[in-house]
């Protein structure tokens, strides 16, 4: 066994506390050698936790267009209330039914058996024909509800990579109006092609048209974002505090090699000195007592 401060040689039956050769307490010696180096990584692994906060915070409120974009995006998801078309049956010896293209009607298709009873209609000679007329609309509704979940995911996971995130929902925004668009034509042709049915009625909604103008709001609103440029506010020196703890991951620099603090600004070595005062008082005053 070699003595951790002077390397000097001792003897595995020497059972005393200090070196023999310099005389330094082996246990505390090595107990302050592991706190310098926990000190080290707490700050550089601190940097990377702040970083994130940074970008989370860049994110959600870190301007009036982001904060807009989010509760645009919320907005967004309540429009889908608004159904994109309906088709009202009038049953045979009963009251008759309405079926709803809109997000309630959607929810209602895996929690209320309105795919069962579309099958049905679909299967019905009587009911056929208008309910295949709802299939486009439908259709592009479930693409919206589709682009519009992909946009929350962008928006919950872009403290990733801001602007990546950001064209992404630019780009998203963009193909979504275009299809609401699309589906509120073809909900207009839907309308115009049901003529009218002796046992159902087809009606054309405006939840595509209410899509597509919160989606061009979406886009618009991205697309300021990017020309304005979203950067996080990080502290100083916590980048290369970042990439330094890359390094030490990697094994390319010992962190032992390192001084404490590994980075440190103006302001940080007044707060760390006042710090450092503040104890020294405090533990002077202890005595006292």
């Amino acid at each position: 066994m070699k003595c951790p401060k002077c390397g000097g040689e001792i003897p595995f039956y020497n059972l005393k506390p200090n070196c023999r050769h310099c005389g330094v307490n082996i246990m505390y010696f090595t107990q302050e050698e592991g706190l310098v180096r926990d000190a080290k990584r707490t700050e550089l692994e601190g940097a990377a936790a702040r970083m994130i906060i940074a970008r989370v915070k860049a994110e959600f409120i870190g301007s009036g267009l982001v904060i807009a974009r989010l509760v645009l995006a919320l907005v967004a998801v309540a429009a889908l209330l608004v159904p994109f078309g309906s088709v009202s049956y009038a049953l045979p010896f009963g009251a008759g039914t309405t079926l709803s293209l809109g997000l309630i009607g959607l929810i209602q298709g895996f929690t209320g058996g309105f795919i069962t009873q579309i099958l049905n209609f679909v299967k019905s000679a009587q009911f056929a024909a208008p309910t295949k007329l709802m299939i486009c609309p439908a259709a592009v509704m479930v693409l919206v509800v589709l682009i519009d979940a992909a946009i929350i995911v962008a928006l919950i996971l872009g403290f990733l990579n801001l602007t990546k995130a950001a064209k992404f929902m630019r780009t998203a925004a963009l193909i979504g109006a275009i299809v609401s668009l699309v589906g509120f034509a073809a909900s207009m042709i839907v309308l115009r092609s049901a003529g009218g049915f002796a046992s159902a009625e087809v009606h054309a909604g405006f939840g595509a048209l209410a899509a597509c103008v919160m989606f061009l709001a979406e886009f618009f609103i991205n697309r300021a974002i990017l020309k304005k440029g979203i950067e996080p506010v990080y502290r100083e020196n916590d980048v290369k505090r970042k990439e330094l703890l890359k390094k030490v991951r990697k094994g390319e620099v010992n962190l032992d090699d390192l001084p404490l603090p590994v980075f440190e600004n103006e302001q940080e070595h007044e707060e760390r000195m006042k710090a450092l005062e503040e104890a020294l008082r405090a533990e002077e005053e202890g005595k006292e007592l």
